[in-house]
């Protein structure tokens, strides 16, 4: 068989939310970090399930085998979207922070006092309140590693500063999802295996843009959103292996305490389950049908990327003219490969508000605020200064678009 042709006009097919117009206007969607588009296969999925098969797991009836069997085949296709070893690793739930506020709870079970946590200032609050929590209940220490503000990364050089024999846990992201910046978390790892600590990772903003490798990282834990990757509202969180039976969850005494689902607590839903099988394979689709999964998904990944990298270069060419835009991350073209396609900018004399009600205004789908990124926006010292615009890239998206774009941005950023 011969792949499928990925181009921006083929992807654009596949989602209906982009041909829409509203008030005689294109729609031009710049706030996938936020939720990505969801294409007509995700849809056909869930409505089909819900229309044919609804039920529970272990039913003796083709409804209910039908489930059971599709819940098996969401695990495989998690397993092979983040290369884990094995589909028992993977737990699924209602969304990342849903779900790392309930492992945290199992995985801090046996902290005590004058344990320690590292939590990261780049970090979404999903990943830094939970952890911030668990130890208050257990007496533990919170300690927060800054941001290094040459290239919007973690500063390494903190981090390893703060890390003892007593550091339980550190939780990081994988990339920023107010920056784009990526974080180098298999060097992270090393420093925490040298101290017995688990790492648990923030894959959200990562997971649309690069294609995970659980193996590769080494880590203990990484959450991901499938809202963030063209899918329904569902989370996943893989678990490694060392941890799916020793882990001691907090569930329902009559619940399974066998596998994954141990730690997914009452009914999943079912038609997100069939949602996510079917974005897996959309973003597997550019790949040789021939392959593994794993492997379309790498060969479809690698099409992204390039296209991604092309957005990011023409909107930092276009945004770079005007002194009066700062741009908060990478913007080099030799490190473009080093950031995802989101941008948090600022525009001297003007509220990021005010630019992103503008912009709405003509259906241009920008973000304003501080993303859940509180520690960030406090160390750059704009938290009470309305955040930052966030504008973010998906492989749907188009030059043409960026272009319309900086059209509409013209009236705050030119002189």
């Amino acid at each position: 068989m011969i792949p499928a042709v990925f181009s921006p006009h083929a992807v654009r097919g596949h989602f209906p939310a982009l041909t829409q117009t509203i008030d005689g206007q294109s729609v031009a969607f710049f706030d996938g970090p936020g939720g990505a588009q969801v294409p007509q296969s995700v849809l056909d999925a869930m409505v089909t399930y819900l229309g044919h098969y609804n039920a529970n797991l272990g039913g003796q009836f083709f409804s209910g085998h039908h489930t059971t069997a599709m819940m098996q085949q969401a695990r495989e296709s998690a397993a092979a979207f983040v290369n884990a070893s094995s589909s028992d690793c993977m737990v699924f739930g209602p969304n990342m922070t849903t779900l790392t506020f309930s492992l945290s709870r199992a995985i801090s079970r046996d902290w005590q006092a004058g344990d320690e946590v590292i939590v990261s200032a780049l970090d979404h609050y999903s990943n830094v309140s939970s952890w911030q929590q668990a130890a208050h209940d257990k007496g533990a220490t919170v300690k927060q590693v800054r941001v290094d503000e040459s290239n919007y990364s973690i500063d390494m050089t903190h981090l390893a500063s703060l890390i003892t024999d007593k550091t339980k846990l550190i939780a990081v992201t994988l990339a920023s999802n107010t920056t784009g910046s990526l974080v180098d978390v298999a060097n992270v790892v090393e420093m925490a295996r040298k101290v017995g600590a688990k790492v648990y990772v923030d894959a959200v903003h990562y997971a649309p843009h690069y294609l995970v490798d659980v193996q590769a990282l080494g880590c203990d834990f990484l959450a991901c959103s499938a809202y963030k990757f063209f899918g329904p509202h569902l989370g996943f969180v893989y678990v490694a292996p060392e941890w799916v039976q020793t882990l001691k969850p907090y569930k329902v005494e009559p619940a399974t305490n066998q596998g994954p689902g141990r730690f997914e607590t009452g009914t999943q839903s079912f038609e997100a389950i069939a949602g996510f099988i079917a974005v897996v394979e959309y973003l597997a689709q550019w790949g040789d049908p021939d392959c593994s999964l794993r492997e379309r998904l790498a060969q479809s990944y690698r099409q992204y990327q390039a296209h991604e990298q092309q957005l990011s270069a023409h909107f930092i060419d276009l945004m770079q003219a005007y002194p009066n835009v700062h741009i908060y991350g990478v913007t080099d073209d030799d490190q473009l490969a080093y950031r995802t396609p989101t941008f948090a900018i600022r525009i001297e004399g003007v509220t990021p508000a005010d630019v992103a009600q503008a912009l709405g205004k003509q259906h241009f789908c920008v973000w304003n605020g501080h993303f859940y990124s509180q520690g960030l926006c406090e160390q750059l010292d704009i938290l009470d200064k309305g955040g930052v615009i966030r504008i973010g890239m998906m492989h749907y998206n188009t030059v043409d678009e960026i272009d319309r774009l900086h059209q509409a941005l013209l009236p705050f950023i030119s002189d």
